[in-house]
């Protein structure tokens, strides 16, 4: 077993590193307090080669793996959980069932532009009374001369503010089985596609919106590899997006971590530093044991994809024991701060907002509590 990053991956980390703190980190807290994305970073991301991180160079991409691409994500929310919301989204959602499945056209139309950060996409799948359960979706396309009338609502849509398109998902018939399921490639904007931009609490730099869909018309080459029934790869997706997310969040865990370390070494009570306290040491070893222990629980994840071998049940372990991870540990960050805690001079507040998204979004901790237990054969 060789638990070392590759030379090339320490480089990628490095790489990362650097970029967030000269150019994303400045940007932190105006954008947050703005609630507003700056979209001139998608042209940097794709100048660093940051948005094809895990796609093969042979189609543009910058030739890592899954653990490459999990090393970008945990150093990008260290800094700023909403940049990397943005970015993942963006290189990962909107774009690998495109890569994975979709016609020579697509690729090239909407594949290879946004990896160059001259395209931004957003993934439509949640909906207002269904969330993100497939089998509960209500968007419904009908077939039309050309191609397609899509009509229904989504929810908590990343990036569609601004994005240039998205890959929608929609009703192609009216059975509830895998194959009544497809994704569709909408250009945006479309007067059919209204994009009310939504107030968050956490992760406010990454803009997100609610889309009325009215009589939308999709031509029949903006059919997702223009095939009907792109269900498994929807699921494919959001298995390995959970593995991706966890790494998200041992990024703000990390980030929570730092931040609390050095108010520890710096604040004095009593004559002393509390860091000097043994309450304070031990909840910051606390807190850097479980985030070892989820990182390496992250990448043993990231490993699984590269080798074909992750299981559904694996994925949710994965995401469940790092955000949970996460609001924990960004909760004792905040503790440790005390007043200074709730004050948005410091980040510690911050980062336990947007650890809070995780346990809710890309699937509840409950509902991996349930992926697992299916996997127990209770």
């Amino acid at each position: 077993m060789d638990f070392s990053f590759t030379p090339q991956q320490e480089m990628l980390r490095d790489t990362v590193r650097r970029f967030c703190q000269t150019e994303i980190a400045p940007l932190v807290r105006e954008c947050d307090d703005a609630e507003h994305f700056p979209k001139h970073i998608f042209r940097k991301w794709g100048e660093l080669g940051l948005i094809g991180v895990r796609y093969p160079e042979a189609d543009g991409g910058s030739g890592f793996d899954k653990v490459g691409e999990c090393l970008v994500r945990e150093e990008m929310s260290r800094v700023s959980q909403a940049f990397s919301s943005t970015w993942s989204v963006n290189a990962h959602m909107g774009i690998w069932p495109i890569w994975k499945i979709g016609t020579a056209r697509q690729k090239e139309k909407y594949f290879a532009p946004t990896l160059r950060g001259e395209k931004v996409s957003a993934f439509g799948l949640s909906e207002p009374d269904g969330g993100s359960n497939i089998r509960a979706l209500t968007t419904k396309a009908t077939r039309c001369d050309g191609g397609w009338r899509i009509s229904g609502a989504k929810t908590y849509i990343t990036n569609s503010p601004f994005a240039d398109f998205m890959l929608l998902a929609a009703r192609t018939a009216p059975e509830l089985k895998p194959e009544s399921v497809s994704l569709f490639i909408v250009d945006l904007p479309d007067p059919a596609v209204g994009i009310h931009k939504l107030d968050k609490e956490g992760i406010r730099a990454s803009e997100t919106g609610l889309l009325h869909i009215d009589n939308l018309f999709v031509p029949e080459q903006n059919l997702l590899a223009e095939r009907l029934g792109t269900y498994p790869v929807i699921l494919e997706s959001l298995s390995e997006n959970r593995v991706g997310v966890a790494a998200n969040c041992v990024g703000m865990a990390q980030g929570a971590l730092d931040a609390a370390v050095a108010y520890a070494r710096d604040r004095k009570v009593g004559g002393k530093r509390i860091g000097e306290y043994q309450a304070i040491a031990h909840k910051l070893a606390d807190m850097a044991a479980d985030i070892e222990a989820a990182r390496w629980l992250v990448y043993y994840g990231a490993w699984r994809i590269d080798q074909n071998t992750l299981d559904a049940a694996t994925a949710a372990k994965v995401k469940l024991v790092a955000s949970e991870t996460a609001v924990r540990v960004t909760e004792q960050a905040i503790r440790i701060h005390g007043g200074a805690g709730i004050m948005r001079d410091y980040p510690v507040g911050r980062f336990h907002r947007d650890a809070l998204v995780y346990v809710i979004g890309e699937g509840t901790s409950e509902i991996q509590r349930n992926i697992i237990a299916r996997s127990l054969a209770l």
